[in-house]
């Protein structure tokens, strides 16, 4: 079987498992985030933190929640890592330093998953299981419990209640996390992966030094680290690791796992509002750039530029063998497309193009199909953006599922896609124009300004993968990615809920026949064109002194 045909056989696989969990999942999200009752466990957790799930929260008492929650998450994760030296299980490893320590910190509870340092050597088993594992549940949550109320905001009209917090974030950790990852991780572990509490073991002798490995609870972790679009990996070499992800079966499962939820959400969104065609057409949205930017990975990474493409059957370098380049290629757009930043492959590696390819997936703000939660509010609000440009192509009051898209509705969404690009821009600017940042590029010209820009792209845009080549592991990068994690996570989320309560306390206004079919194609050929303009238009001076210009120079 040729390598290409391998490749498209695992596109289809992938896509028949996405099509067959799609309906059962999203009406179940849907049922989660609808019912009244509690179960058991979840009134022990409420009692614990001495919440009311039934209290109906308005926007700004919802934000203070996601605040709070997040604030508390990186002081202890912060904490954990500075004890690490005192803690039993910390495999000898000694406390991590201040600033690495606020970089990962910011890092799993802003559901990006950076990671400045080597896994099987700074972590123990505390800090990875106590620590890193529940914050990539957590994270996961508040990000579907966030989209969640963006979508009530539509759905509910004159009061400005959005549900409640608390509740959403339980839920979706009790209800829908854990039980998938339970049975995700027993996967796993039938395909190789690892699920111990074992120490470090030396395994042979490497050029007049030993070689060791560490085990861990690896299985259990990598899959919250897929499902909740988290990204971050137990060993250095993430998901190319064998521990990881053992082989091409497993492979596609942790992509399946990657995609499945906010592919899945795009139907709870439709069937919260009383619309599942509204659904149907953002997820219309999702699919065509999902398959459009992996189509296009694997005509630069099968292209054969030269003997030694020629030899390899395609751009081998930075991959696999085990995956080929049809699972990397499928893997990667899967993770950059998503907030997940796991890597199978060494996205440095790639051809000029598919690196590119890479980091404009990022750029789009991670919205086909996106995060946990983020995907789809990233979507919606892009969807306000397309409305608003055909209101004023027709001259017509802009509406979007029965709600008016006035002057503040259309500040909220174009703060929010304002904030990402300005960070990354920015602190890209700055690293470039100082000489210190500059030292911790390994390659100079395009591909090392490419080097910095994807450091930027991936913290800002809570993704997490990195471009290699570039020692972050600095004062500077680990201050800076950190801040611009931050900032990326929780700034979009205050104007995704402003905007949200803004929608809720309006009245519906009545469908006429001038009102745009939200739901049919030509309004999904709408929405993929404004985002691909709006991102071209941001981005593309900087894509061509990188990415680009690699890519044609080569």
């Amino acid at each position: 079987m040729s390598p290409v045909l391998a490749g498209v056989l695992q596109l289809l696989a992938l896509i028949a498992a996405l099509a067959l969990a799609y309906r059962p999942l999203g009406d179940y999200m849907a049922h989660v985030y609808s019912s009244k009752k509690h179960l058991r466990a979840e009134k022990w957790i409420y009692k614990a933190i001495g919440a009311n799930p039934d209290t109906e929260m308005r926007w700004p008492a919802y934000l203070r929640g996601v605040l709070a929650f997040s604030a508390v998450g990186v002081l202890f994760l912060y904490l954990l890592q500075r004890l690490q030296g005192s803690l039993p299980g910390s495999l000898g490893f000694k406390a991590i330093d201040p600033d690495q320590a606020f970089n990962t910190a910011a890092s799993f509870v802003a559901n990006t998953n950076w990671q400045s340092y080597y896994g099987e050597q700074a972590m123990g088993h505390v800090v990875q299981t106590g620590g890193l594992a529940v914050q990539n549940f957590v994270s996961a949550a508040v990000g579907i419990a966030v989209a969640v109320a963006l979508v009530r905001g539509f759905a509910r009209s004159r009061t400005g209640e959005l549900g409640n917090f608390w509740a959403d974030l339980v839920r979706g950790v009790v209800r829908i996390l854990i039980p998938i990852a339970v049975i995700g991780a027993i996967v796993l572990v039938a395909c190789g992966a690892i699920q111990n509490f074992s120490g470090i073991h030396e395994v042979g002798q490497f050029m007049g030094g030993k070689q060791e490995w560490n085990g861990g609870a690896v299985a259990s972790q990598e899959v919250i680290k897929e499902l909740g679009t988290n990204g971050g990996g137990y060993f250095n070499a993430n998901s190319a690791h064998p521990f990881e992800n053992p082989n091409g079966l497993s492979n596609l499962f942790e992509v399946f796992l990657i995609l499945v939820i906010p592919f899945a959400l795009t139907r709870t969104f439709g069937k919260m509002v009383g619309s599942v065609k509204q659904g149907y057409a953002i997820l219309a949205t999702m699919v065509t750039i999902w398959i459009g930017f992996t189509a296009l990975m694997m005509w630069t990474e099968f292209h054969h530029g030269g003997p030694a493409f020629d030899i390899a059957g395609g751009a081998m370098e930075g991959k696999e063998t085990r995956f080929g380049i049809g699972g990397s290629a499928i893997f990667s757009v899967a993770t950059t497309l998503t907030s997940t930043g796991a890597v199978n492959s060494f996205h440095s590696s790639n051809t000029g193009f598919g690196g590119g390819i890479d980091m404009l997936g990022m750029q789009l703000g991670e919205i086909a199909p996106g995060g946990t939660g983020s995907g789809l509010y990233g979507m919606l609000i892009m969807a306000i953006i397309a409305v608003f440009i055909a209101g004023l192509m027709v001259g017509r009051t802009p509406e979007y599922l029965g709600k008016k898209i006035g002057t503040r509705e259309i500040k909220f969404a174009a703060c929010y896609i304002l904030i990402t690009p300005a960070l990354v821009l920015g602190f890209t600017a700055v690293a470039m124009a100082l000489p210190t940042p500059g030292n911790s590029m390994t390659n100079s010209g395009a591909h090392g300004f490419s080097e910095i820009l994807y450091a930027y792209t991936s913290g800002a845009n809570n993704n997490g993968s990195a471009f290699a080549g570039l020692n972050a592991d600095t004062q500077w990068f680990n201050s800076t990615i950190g801040i611009a994690m931050l900032l990326g996570r929780f700034l979009p989320m205050v104007f995704v809920l402003a905007l949200a309560g803004s929608l809720a306390e309006q009245k519906p206004i009545p469908e006429t026949a001038g009102t745009l079919r939200t739901e049919k194609p030509l309004f999904t050929g709408l929405l993929v064109g404004t985002i691909m303009i709006i991102t071209g238009l941001t981005y593309f001076p900087a894509l061509a002194l990188g990415p680009l210009a690699e890519g044609l120079a080569s």
